[in-house]
């Protein structure tokens, strides 16, 4: 705002330097005129009195001391008809004043059309604005909002982007049956879309009694034949290998998918825990030679919170097999966004469950970065996130994300 100022007086100086100097020059022609003006009238003044002085002395008559007197007199008078002309029309006081008037004026005037019509506020810096805190409930809404949309999508340019969308955003708060089925308009959009076969045979083998085998394990394979190389179909591909314990394919597979990601990723080192599963179980079963230990099998276990849900059996009367269970895990400390999230049905109780990376909401909050968390577990009879009175609670921690086993218990009413 000060380098503003600073220009803005600068401008009004050029504007006053511009302005002031003609009116200056014109006060001191008027000046110059009035001088020599009042040195023809003393001149006249000399000359009468040189009259009067011949006239005593007797070198002049009364006739041409009348007859250069009167000439005088009306040379005299010349000078004052000359005099009352410029008077009216530039008189050096009223020219001090003008300029006067313009050298206040001028920066008044402009400081205040700024501050009529200006705005103060576009001179100051942007203020950043912070990001508002999003929540479980928010998320759902902004889903099911898109969910709607897309059923009035038809025969649209942006309907395969917008089902895309949906089933991503479906997996990411784990309702896969909804995913699964906002996958499979995708695909039928896109057939031969290897990622999108893959990423629909991922949420289908999570699916309550469904397996890697079957319909998943027929997308992958069609993945693969269309990309060879897609990551996620190879680490499908090889998960249902070692499902199936057939070893060897799964380290084909595994191997495969290795060489195509970064060393110091997270995917390379739990492609590295798997490969070295697999070949140890190969070798057991007479395959190939199980490899020596090295800094892949000695990697650090990925950040995770491995568990087991139950109901306390005096709220087993409150609980319909409708009802949603959410599994949630937070920051100990820092912001309330949710870190990683499982949603299952009350029908699954007891629930196995596993929050990591995988699960997050969003990229920049994630288990891994945080070493201490909280995992909450609630009964909604509404289907909602957002808390209600009635629903049932249970919590751990705060414990760190090491992958050791927790047991929650639900065992209160939300008041």
């Amino acid at each position: 705002m000060t380098l503003f100022w600073i220009a803005a007086a600068a401008m009004v100086a050029l504007a006053l330097a511009l302005l002031l100097p003609p009116l200056a020059r014109r006060r001191d022609a008027a000046a110059s005129i009035d001088a020599a003006r009042n040195d023809n009238l003393q001149v006249l003044r000399d000359q009468l009195q040189q009259l009067d002085a011949e006239l005593a002395a007797g070198t002049l008559t009364p006739e041409q001391h009348r007859e250069s007197r009167a000439e005088i007199e009306r040379r005299a008078l010349d000078e004052d008809v000359a005099e009352a002309l410029p008077a009216r029309t530039a008189r050096p006081g009223r020219a001090t004043v003008t300029a006067l008037a313009i050298g206040v004026l001028l920066p008044l005037f402009a400081a205040g059309f700024y501050a009529r019509l200006g705005s103060r506020d576009a001179l100051l810096p942007p203020q950043a604005a912070s990001a508002p805190e999003v929540t479980v409930a928010q998320v759902e809404a902004m889903v099911e909002q898109l969910a709607k949309v897309m059923e009035t999508k038809a025969g649209q340019p942006d309907e395969l982007q917008g089902w895309v969308m949906l089933a991503r955003s479906y997996a990411a708060l784990q309702r896969f049956p909804e995913a699964a089925r906002a996958y499979e308009r995708a695909t039928t959009l896109a057939p031969t879309n290897a990622q999108l076969l893959a990423d629909r045979a991922d949420v289908m083998a999570m699916l309550p009694g469904q397996s890697a085998d079957g319909e998943p394990a027929r997308l992958v394979a069609r993945a693969l034949e269309l990309e060879p190389d897609n990551l996620k179909a190879l680490a499908l591909a090889g998960g249902a290998a070692f499902e199936k314990q057939d070893f060897a394919t799964a380290v084909r597979h595994w191997a495969r998918a290795r060489e195509l990601v970064p060393a110091d990723s997270e995917f390379a080192r739990n492609l590295d825990r798997s490969l070295a599963e697999a070949r140890t179980a190969l070798a057991a079963a007479g395959g190939a030679a199980k490899p020596p230990p090295g800094p892949a099998a000695a990697a650090a276990a990925p950040a995770a919170v491995n568990g087991t849900l139950s109901l306390a059996p005096a709220l087993k009367d409150k609980v319909a097999p409708t009802d949603t269970v959410f599994i949630v895990a937070r920051a100990a400390e820092g912001p309330r966004m949710p870190l990683a999230i499982v949603r299952r049905s009350a029908a699954d109780l007891p629930i196995r469950f596993t929050l990591d990376d995988s699960a997050a909401m969003t990229p920049e909050f994630r288990l891994s970065k945080f070493p201490q968390v909280i995992v909450s577990a609630r009964v909604s009879k509404s289907g909602e996130a957002t808390p209600r009175p009635g629903d049932l609670l249970g919590q751990a921690g705060p414990l760190a994300p090491d992958g050791k086993p927790v047991e929650i218990v639900i065992d209160r009413v939300q008041p």
